[in-house]
């Protein structure tokens, strides 16, 4: 975003340090002309309009092609970028047609209620009474997978199996979607099963206005029984930019009316619903807290009440890496009894592990449910995930390191050579800065900085960069911008992949200040607020 005035200054001002007549000694001239042809190449670059919007968008790349491409190179930089938009979505589409967007689920249903209704009298006798029964007693598991047809058809094929104890059966669906306009979209479903027969379905949504739409899913379903016709719309609008309401009537094989509102913010979600229906009717209050921290941890809790009876939810998830999500409900209902829900998500897939503990309100249920996924997850993360996850990053890391090896050594011994190059400049700045009690930097370092203590096993890996940072000062100031400082003269990379940070110690009207800035964050000296407090 560098305007040519700013491009000018700072390529006269790079000139005058790098120039070859300015350094006598040999090898000091050698490394001058080096630094000073790759400052007058990028001062070539970005003084021309079309060449800049040309290696903005393509890169060192764009600026060697041949043949046809030059002729696009005549073009103004509005229309460069409007043609690199225009492959960008080219790519996209070709991508989308690729992608199959696998989504699945895998539940399997726990009985574990010999651990707390046991029936000890009745089995003493029995040979391995004393060990608690747990079985599995239902399973379902589905999956699906998207087909881009055209860049406004998709085929979705999905297909599920199901067993509870002992009996199962499964399905296959498929439908086709296509976008009508930017408005709404059609869908027509096709199915077949050995439990419900062929299904028949129609699904349309549409946007009425800006802030309301409509859905409605028309389906026949044929069966021993004859054909099943059921019918499902729903209204929705947003209420204001966090809230939406619904309305939905279902007729069919369940019969309801629902209604509901969805509040949801950057740090809360908040939903209240009541249904009248056959056979449940019920009323529904949730709320999910969202803690804005690097694990995205929400706890949340739900209650819920009905012909079905009373039922009480409440649990946390959190991430537990950069793909997955791990999360635990306990639900304590009557007369449902106390379930604990292990829910985790893995990018697309979701297994989910509900454990039926007991069909009556025990205590020592409620508590077990509690504290024991509590336990068992802070075990696993301290002496499991945690390590796991320390190691993967260490590889990546030392991917990194080794791909850009030979540019870092490149880029270390420019650096180096810059700051040969400054210590007759810098040494005037100095002066100058003396006489008027200036701005001063008596000392700076530029990498990875370790002052938590549960970090003091990490090595510090930082550089000094003193000289290069009083080469910037003019006129007893320094303004750095909001870019990563390793691309600074005098400056480079001391630990790729790893997070860095600017220390400065300098000295301004005789008093010392210090400031620590991050690698992307604008920085202003001096500062009042940077100043050492003596007393202190």
């Amino acid at each position: 975003q560098a305007s040519q005035e700013e491009l000018k200054a700072a390529y006269r001002r790079l000139c005058m340090l790098y120039h070859p007549d300015k350094h006598r000694d040999p090898e000091l001239k050698t490394q001058a002309e080096r630094l000073f042809n790759l400052v007058h190449q990028a001062y070539e670059v970005l003084s021309d309009p079309q060449t800049r919007a040309i290696y903005d968008i393509y890169g060192r790349r764009g600026l060697e092609m041949e043949g046809w491409e030059v002729v696009e190179r005549k073009r103004t930089a509005a229309e460069i970028r409007e043609e690199f938009e225009r492959l960008q979505r080219e790519r996209e589409e070709r991508r989308l047609q690729q992608r199959t967007n696998p989504k699945g689920t895998i539940s399997v249903g726990i009985d574990a209620t010999d651990l707390f209704d046991r029936y000890d009298e009745e089995y003493e006798d029995v040979p391995g009474s004393n060990f608690p029964q747990i079985e599995i007693n239902k399973m379902h598991i589905s999956q699906s997978i998207e087909a881009p047809l055209t860049s406004t058809d998709t085929a979705i094929l999905s297909g599920n199996l199901s067993t509870q104890n002992g009996n199962g059966g499964g399905s296959i669906n498929l439908a086709l979607r296509r976008v009508t306009s930017a408005k709404g979209w059609g869908e027509l479903e096709f199915g077949a099963g050995d439990l419900h027969g062929p299904l028949f379905g129609l699904k349309i949504f549409r946007n009425l206005t800006p802030r309301c739409f409509i859905t409605t899913n028309c389906a026949l379903q044929f069966s021993s029984r004859g054909v099943r016709p059921g019918l499902t719309t729903v209204l929705a609008r947003n209420l204001d930019k966090n809230t939406m309401g619904s309305l939905q009537w279902r007729w069919g094989i369940q019969s309801a009316m629902n209604t509901s509102i969805v509040r949801d913010t950057k740090t809360s979600h908040f939903t209240v619903a009541m249904q009248l229906g056959i056979p449940h009717s019920f009323m529904m209050v949730s709320y999910q807290h969202k803690f804005q921290d690097e694990d995205q941890t929400r706890v949340k809790g739900s209650l819920k009440a009905g012909f079905f009876g009373t039922i009480v939810e409440y649990g946390a998830e959190r991430k537990i890496s950069r793909h997955s999500v791990l999360g635990a409900t306990v639900s304590v209902g009557v007369p449902q009894g106390v379930s604990l829900k292990i829910k985790l998500n893995r990018a697309s897939q979701t297994y989910f592990f509900p454990v039926h503990l007991t069909d009556q309100l025990l205590p020592s249920a409620v508590f077990y449910a509690t504290v024991g996924p509590l336990v068992i997850y802070f075990a696993m993360h301290r002496l499991v995930i945690k390590p796991y996850l320390r190691a993967q990053k260490e590889r990546e890391l030392e991917k990194q390191r080794e791909s850009t090896a030979s540019d870092i050594l490149q880029k270390k011994q420019e650096a180096e050579a810059a700051v040969r190059l400054m210590q007759e400049s810098v040494r005037r700045i100095i002066e100058a800065e003396e006489a008027r009690m200036g701005l001063i930097v008596v000392n700076a370092w530029y990498g990875k900085f370790v002052n938590d203590n549960s970090r003091k096993n990490e090595k510090v890996k930082v550089i000094d960069v003193t000289v290069p940072l009083q080469c910037l000062v003019k006129d007893s100031k320094l303004i750095l911008t909001e870019a990563s400082k390793a691309g600074l003269p005098g400056f480079y990379d001391p630990c790729v992949g790893e997070e860095k940070s600017l220390k400065v110690l300098y000295q301004f009207r005789g008093v010392l200040h210090q400031v620590m800035s991050a690698d992307n964050e604008a920085l202003r000296i001096p500062k009042q607020s940077h100043r050492i407090d003596a007393d202190g």
